[in-house]
């Protein structure tokens, strides 16, 4: 990570879409998917898959905050998740598939919480969105890390059209 460059963990279900969605994003440097805020380090799919480490399907974002804000990530992950529902998003069900974002700078707790004050305005029902200190992040099998690049037809319940054509890398426009 340069010094010109932010990181920021993301939680929104099944962790392929989510990944694609923010890769897809100008200002998007990198991501990596993995398990977060469980009770180890070193976990495995399967391990997070029998619900006993308490870890959530996570992706790491790299972001230029100059191109992509804090606040936008933020706005985003709320576009595609549905941020009332509790350990579920699409299909996907249970504890590894909560939402959260997860910080490692504490600045950044103080920018999350007063953007989801703002979008949880215009939102029925309580909130089901974790936000909290990133801990015990497990970087994930490499058959998980761009799935839905390698697989386009690929399992997703995010819908990509939610992002406007001009926040979209070149290669992704409609």
């Amino acid at each position: 990570m340069s010094n010109t460059t932010r990181k920021i963990y993301l939680a929104g279900g099944c962790f392929w879409g989510v990944e694609e969605y923010f890769r897809r994003l100008k200002g998007t440097v990198n991501t990596k998917v993995g398990y977060a805020n469980g009770i180890r380090d070193g976990v495995s799919y399967r391990d997070v898959c029998s619900g006993t480490t308490g870890h959530t399907e996570t992706v790491e974002l790299v972001y230029d905050p100059v191109v992509l804000s804090l606040e936008a990530i933020i706005d985003h992950l709320f576009r595609i998740i549905d941020p009332t529902s509790l350990n579920r998003q699409g299909n996907d069900i249970g504890t590894q598939y909560r939402t959260g974002i997860y910080y490692t700078d504490d600045n950044d707790r103080t920018i999350i919480e007063a953007t989801i004050a703002i979008l949880a305005s215009s939102i029925d029902g309580p909130l089901a969105v974790e936000v909290q200190a990133l801990e015990n992040f497990t970087i994930a099998e490499d058959e998980h890390q761009l799935y839905l690049n390698v697989n386009p037809g690929g399992y997703c319940h995010v819908d990509f059209s939610v992002a406007n054509a001009d926040e979209l890398k070149d290669n992704y426009t409609k």
